[in-house]
């Protein structure tokens, strides 16, 4: 689960690490008024879970209440798209923060180092970058320790990283203390990865993450009931609605709906829609043994995507029956009126009574396949000439 930038901020502040004020805002008025409660100059910043949004216009400073006023009706609203064509995502919300005077700007990050199953510690003293390039470029920049998890991570061992670094002396026990905080939100909280970029240093020699990048383990929720309600308010539409109906979804940037039975099969999937020159919409399992009810609640979910031009249904049967996942597809074409094409691969056990109770049906815009190959094909095939 990502959280928003105020929501990373609002974790960041519990657990003692200092960052600007600020009040999220959802309509304009409600933007200048905490941008006249904050003073001037401050920041209007588009609250969307991507990067790159400064250079899409959605991170402005404001002088005064007027351009708080124009900054802010131009933001709410707004379709950012990522820096590597995600998206388009629609701004909701602004975060209106206090301005802050910028010294230095560095990067720091916890990330969860799953092949070393130890926490990693990144620090760069080329802040305010995108450190994708930094690594690529100037790989020496980016200091890499991983966590002993059997030690203590206090203050002293993180200095050494801070110092490997290279981070300005002056700013380096303040800096150190705040990356044992980030470590510690990442233990304490179930992050998964923690990004302060950048995490600057005032006039005034503090220490300060003026952003806040931060993944929590889904996994995890039941032991955090603040972050699980904060969850309901991030999701997604689609992923939301999956949730509720006990699906496993994953929305993309595609327009080719996907539904197969099994993660590793879905997962197979994706990739074959993208070697037939698609792009997948989702990823949506519906697990072993589906019945209809199933079914139904899978291709509501996948429809209520207004990207999705085709969808391709890709099962092979095991405990789930094919005659089953044919009912819940004839169900559903009358119960939500299913216009869009459709791509059935139906193999396994009553795959031949499923295709049998689908050629009865004789739905429009339904096509069976017998490959995943072929189905994938005609999927792409489908949902370009619907686009």
């Amino acid at each position: 689960m990502d959280l928003l930038e105020y929501q990373g901020k609002q974790l960041f502040a519990k657990h003692g690490i200092a960052v600007p004020s600020g009040e999220v805002a959802a309509t304009v008025e409600d933007a200048v008024a905490a941008a006249e409660r904050i003073g001037y100059p401050c920041a209007i910043k588009a609250q969307v879970l991507i990067g790159g949004r400064g250079k899409a216009g959605g991170v402005k400073i404001a002088k005064d209440r007027a351009e708080a006023e124009q900054f802010a009706g131009d933001i709410i609203g707004m379709d950012i798209v990522g820096p590597h064509g995600e998206g388009p995502f629609r701004v909701d919300s602004v975060w209106v923060e206090g301005g802050s005077d910028i010294a230095e700007e560095y990067y720091a990050s916890i990330i969860l180092d799953r092949g070393e199953k130890k926490l990693l510690a990144m620090v760069s003293r080329q802040g305010g970058m995108d450190i994708e390039a930094v690594a690529a470029e100037s790989p020496e920049a980016l200091v890499k320790v991983h966590i002993d998890p059997t030690r203590e991570f206090d203050v002293a061992a993180a200095r050494e990283i801070i110092a490997a670094a290279k981070l300005a002396d002056d700013a380096l026990d303040a800096a150190a203390e705040v990356l044992v905080k980030l470590a510690e939100v990442a233990r304490e909280e179930d992050a998964t990865l923690i990004e302060v970029n950048p995490l600057i240093v005032t006039s005034d020699r503090e220490v300060v993450a003026l952003d806040a990048k931060v993944t929590i383990d889904g996994n995890a929720l039941f032991r955090h009931q603040d972050l699980a309600e904060v969850a309901d308010t991030a999701d997604d539409p689609q992923e939301q609605m999956a949730k509720e109906k006990g699906l496993t979804y994953v929305k993309l940037d595609g327009n080719v709906g996907i539904l197969a039975n099994g993660a590793g099969l879905c997962m197979s999937t994706l990739d074959v829609v993208a070697q037939a020159g698609g792009a997948p919409a989702n990823f949506l399992d519906a697990g072993g043994g589906s019945k209809a009810e199933a079914i139904v609640n899978a291709l509501e979910v996948i429809t209520s995507d207004e990207k999705v031009d085709a969808i391709l249904f890709n099962i092979f049967g095991g405990i789930t029956r094919g005659d089953e996942i044919a009912k819940g597809i004839v169900t559903a074409a009358g119960q939500i009126g299913l216009e869009l094409p459709l791509v059935v691969r139906l193999d396994g056990t009553n795959s031949e009574e499923g295709l049998a109770i689908l050629a009865e049906a004789d739905l429009p815009n339904l096509h069976q396949e017998k490959t995943m190959l072929d189905a994938a094909r005609r999927v792409v095939e489908l949902a370009g000439a619907s686009s």
